[in-house]
């Protein structure tokens, strides 16, 4: 059971790595796909030890998993709860930022795709 500061300490952690871009752009890609650093690197425009550094704060912060395969490591989301949970948050701020409708057919949010409630809502602009 998570007690009250075990609960702060993971929203640290989360808030910790999500606050840098570029662990929120690896956390992106990572949602699409396992991914190897030099793979990475490559496709963010990032240098090698840049992402492999970054990496290192995610798998502290044990949002991330490397798996050893061969002279490789294969990163990827640490927990499928997770990887809902960060496709959740991308989607609310999404939705909050273009004013798109919710995405979720399954949604049980009180008001959230109601149509009238939706445009009565302000949207927050993008900074």
């Amino acid at each position: 059971m998570l007690t009250i500061a075990s609960r702060v300490d993971v929203m640290n952690r989360l808030g910790r790595a999500m606050a840098d871009p570029t662990r929120a752009r690896i956390l992106l890609s990572l949602l699409e796909k396992p991914g190897y650093p030099v793979q990475l690197a490559h496709d963010l425009e990032l240098t090698r030890s840049n992402v492999s550094n970054h990496l290192t704060c995610l798998r502290g912060c044990g949002l991330v998993a490397a798996t050893p395969e061969g002279r490789s490591t294969r990163y990827e989301i640490a927990d499928a709860h997770l990887t809902r949970a960060l496709t959740a948050i991308v989607n609310v701020v999404l939705a909050v930022d273009d004013g798109v409708p919710c995405a979720d057919e399954n949604c049980d949010v009180p008001l959230c795709c109601d149509g009238a409630a939706a445009s009565a809502t302000p949207t927050v602009a993008a900074s």
